[in-house]
């Protein structure tokens, strides 16, 4: 009996010995929770895609907790303005302006426009191909198409197509996430409200760059020359639009004689010009006697 009791005992002796060493660990190794980093966590969205520039969304929350004038509650581009208002909430600060922001791809060298100087074979990533003598495009400004950016993006905005990096702006949070992938540096993250955008990074000379691109900036001056509100200018051989000074006109759009700059909002109107009409159903003609329906052609 005792061969079968002792075991027992000295089983729950050695698990209250533990549960009070535990308990004692617990209270002197205790961290105090700060219920505001909480609170503000829990209002964060949760992306931890660093557009705060934070390394994520906690560490967003921590720091704004510790210096919320300082850090400031407008940081979360996913949130946009109605998380900033409830993190200034929680905080008793005014929120500040928010303005939503969006990625743009500075490059429309597309498989029909930029020219190839070399066949790349190797793993299919931007980085990877960067390695190699910079990418197989005669421009060695461009986008290289592998994708970097799309595996990037949580939030499905930007996409390759035809050999060139999309932003899909009605989804983009504008949480930088592509632009710090992009082994080029040709992703920018601007404001939403400017429209009217240079699509180009190549600083060669105009007649080097035509040679590599059909739709490079060519840095001709057309532009600036047009521009009612001195909001563009040439630096290094390329455009450069102010977007403080921009008013979206697109007269700099429309005069680019190489269409390097590109108007977001007249390309979305051609785009709803362009939809197919709803085809209506030919009117069916009721039979006369004797007759079979038939419908007017």
């Amino acid at each position: 009996m005792n061969a079968i009791l002792t075991p027992v005992l000295l089983v729950v002796v050695m698990g209250f010995v533990f549960a009070v060493i535990l308990t004692i660990a617990s209270k002197v190794f205790y961290v105090p929770v700060d219920e505001t980093v909480t609170n503000l966590a829990a209002v964060l969205p949760g992306a931890n895609c660093g557009g705060c520039g934070f390394a994520g969304c906690s560490d967003y929350a921590n720091a704004l907790a510790a210096d919320p004038e300082g850090v400031g509650p407008n940081k979360c581009p996913v949130g946009g303005a109605d998380v900033a208002a409830k993190l200034a909430e929680i905080l008793g600060i005014e929120a500040g302006s928010s303005e939503p922001q969006v990625a743009v791809v500075m490059c429309n060298g597309n498989s029909a426009n930029a020219k190839s100087f070399a066949e790349y074979q190797g793993p299919l990533t931007c980085s990877a191909a960067a390695t190699l003598f910079g990418g197989n495009n005669a421009c060695k400004y461009g986008c290289l198409g592998l994708g970097d950016c799309t595996r990037a993006c949580n939030f499905g905005a930007i996409k390759v197509c035809d050999g060139v990096a999309v932003v899909a702006r009605e989804l983009c949070t504008g949480c930088g996430a592509c632009a710090s992938t992009c082994p080029k540096h040709i992703i920018r993250i601007a404001p939403a409200r400017n429209k009217v955008v240079v699509q180009c990074s190549n600083t060669d000379k105009g007649a080097q760059t035509r040679k590599a691109c059909a739709v490079g900036c060519i840095g001709c001056g057309k532009c600036q020359k047009v521009c009612k509100f001195e909001a563009i200018t040439i630096e290094n051989n390329l455009a450069h639009i102010d977007p403080d000074k921009c008013k979206n006109c697109g007269l700099c759009s429309k005069e680019c004689p190489t269409h390097a700059i590109n108007n977001m909002r007249a390309k979305r109107q051609t785009a709803k010009k362009e939809a197919p009409k709803k085809v209506e159903a030919a009117p069916v003609v009721p039979p006369t006697q004797g007759e079979s329906p038939r419908v007017n052609a």
